[in-house]
């Protein structure tokens, strides 16, 4: 199952580049095109001072920004309210294990996005914030939160950012229940752009379990010539399980991250630009007194076509520093549960081990005359998501829009992610989390996998409604050791979730 479902990622990116270098000498979309349905532009906010420029068709590989596929739209400040109301039918509302009960859950949700912009300063910031209501015993209501923001600075040769992500809420970010189908839902300003290197991002759920994700970053662009320039970045990233981590006596295990990041970029032509990135990542958790560092070098490689297209690959070896702390015997040949008891003593000790690997990421946007597509895959070491003290993870996602005619949208949504210990358990942390009431979630497994499928259609009512109907189901299954000495304990979480709903979307309010 595992060669099928590589060969079917490796056949999807091959198709899609394919597709993309086909039409990399068409003719390019015209500017000016109507907005997207639902997705309303805001209309020019006149007057304002020392109107900023359009924003850098080809930003460095190795920076934060991503190039827009709207490179020639007008700069704009506004500020945008919205609502979402919407129900579920869930199949497995409390994502358990072996399944559950078909379940109804009603979401209330408002949201507000901010542009404000002057001549050498840019603000963007957006908030969705509702409640949810899962009508199953136990459950009841849930507060769903997510907060973005990024201010910019300019100056004559570059830039510096500050950004942040905040969210607090029932599930994982990565194709939750309520995804990123129909409404714009609880979407990032920074998630997309961030990737997984940086953390902030849970790739997979077991239950409802509410958690605090928050990543924070600082980085700056600085070009020394016309053709080339340098990157700097530093991040910090932290997700705790409220009411139920592991330091607390809950399940999950809670983590934090520091990031570091440097790159160098050289434009080989007008469309064609490489980078040399060097990137560090310290992790530490709330249990076992693990900790482990890695190194990233990569060389990276970048096509984009203003407006259409934006191609970036890289890769490079990944080392990792792993120090675990843990029991051991006077006498090593004794098992660690029978020291005690034959008399011999317990000392703590700091295991080693470094490893070495690769990590890579791929990622395509392409704008076709009607569809948008995002492709990407990325290959880094990542928290672990609650189940593991950190994990090496293989992520690819592909989502696609396309208006069906005036007033009908369609879209697809798909995301894989294949995880694996960083290191495998040693006896001491098995036995910390059978003891003392506190059960670890896949104590016993090496590896999961976490996939989603959906699709929605949306139509416009009007100029400020618009309806969806959405369908995802997702799965999360675990390797076999989930279930030593069990031949009843399931390994798998299967869940269909179909929604129908309500957008309200005004007009946007111009700041001058």
């Amino acid at each position: 199952m595992s060669k099928l479902r590589s060969v079917w990622t490796l056949g999807m990116l091959a198709c899609a580049l394919s597709a993309a270098w086909a039409q990399d000498s068409s003719t390019a979309p015209a500017t000016g095109a109507a907005p997207q349905s639902g997705q309303q532009e805001p209309t020019p906010a006149y007057g304002q001072e020392n109107v900023p420029p359009p924003a850098s068709e080809n930003p460095p590989l190795s920076g934060l920004d991503m190039p827009s596929l709207e490179p020639h739209a007008a700069p704009l400040s506004y500020l945008q309210p919205g609502a979402t109301i919407s129900e579920s039918a869930d199949s497995n509302v409390a994502g358990a294990v072996g399944g559950g009960s078909v379940r109804s859950v009603s979401r209330a949700l408002g949201s507000l996005t901010l542009q404000r912009l002057w001549s050498h300063y840019d603000l963007a910031l957006d908030y969705v914030g509702g409640v949810a209501y899962y009508n199953s015993n136990g459950l009841g209501f849930k507060t769903l939160q997510q907060m973005d923001f990024d201010q910019k600075i300019t100056w004559k040769r570059g830039q510096l950012s500050v950004r942040d992500s905040f969210s607090y809420l029932p599930e994982g970010t990565f194709g939750g229940s309520y995804g990123s189908l129909g409404s714009q839902g609880i979407e990032s300003l920074g998630n997309s752009a961030f990737g997984s290197f940086w953390g902030g991002t849970s790739l997979g759920s077991l239950g409802l379990a509410p958690r605090i994700l928050n990543v924070s970053l600082v980085d700056v662009t600085e070009n020394l010539t016309p053709k080339s320039s340098v990157t700097a970045a530093g991040g910090y990233a932290f997700t705790h399980f409220y009411g139920n981590d592991v330091s607390t006596g809950g399940s999950f295990i809670g983590s934090s991250q520091v990031s570091a990041q440097v790159g160098y970029n050289r434009l080989l032509s007008a469309h064609t630009q490489v980078a040399l990135v060097y990137g560090y990542q310290g992790f530490d958790f709330s249990v076992f007194g693990t900790a482990f560092h890695s190194h990233v070098i990569q060389g990276m490689y970048g096509h984009r076509i203003s407006g259409r297209m934006d191609l970036l690959l890289g890769a490079g070896p990944q080392i990792t520093f792993i120090d675990t702390q843990g029991a051991v015997c006077s006498d090593p040949t004794v098992p660690l549960l029978l020291c005690t008891f034959l008399g011999d003593t317990l000392s703590s000790t700091t295991f080693k081990n470094t490893r070495i690997g690769v990590a890579a990421q791929a990622r395509l946007r392409y704008k076709f005359p009607k569809t948008s597509m995002d492709l990407k895959y990325e290959r880094f070491e990542t928290s672990g998501s609650g189940l593991f003290a950190g994990s090496q993870s293989d992520i690819v996602s592909l989502s696609a829009n396309r208006p069906l005619s005036r007033v009908w949208r369609g879209t697809v949504d798909i995301g894989y992610a294949s995880n694996s210990r960083v290191q495998p358990l040693t006896e001491a942390q098995v036995n910390e989390c059978t003891t003392a009431n506190v059960s670890c979630p896949a104590n016993d497994a090496n590896a999961y996998k976490y996939g989603f499928v959906g699709g929605a259609l949306q139509r416009a009512f009007g100029r400020n409604f618009h309806g969806f109907i959405s369908y995802q189901f997702n799965e999360l299954s675990f390797d076999r050791s989930f279930c030593v000495g069990s031949t009843t304990c399931s390994r798998i979480s299967n869940r269909h979730v179909g929604t129908i709903g309500l957008d309200w979307t005004p007009r946007p309010i111009r700041i001058d």
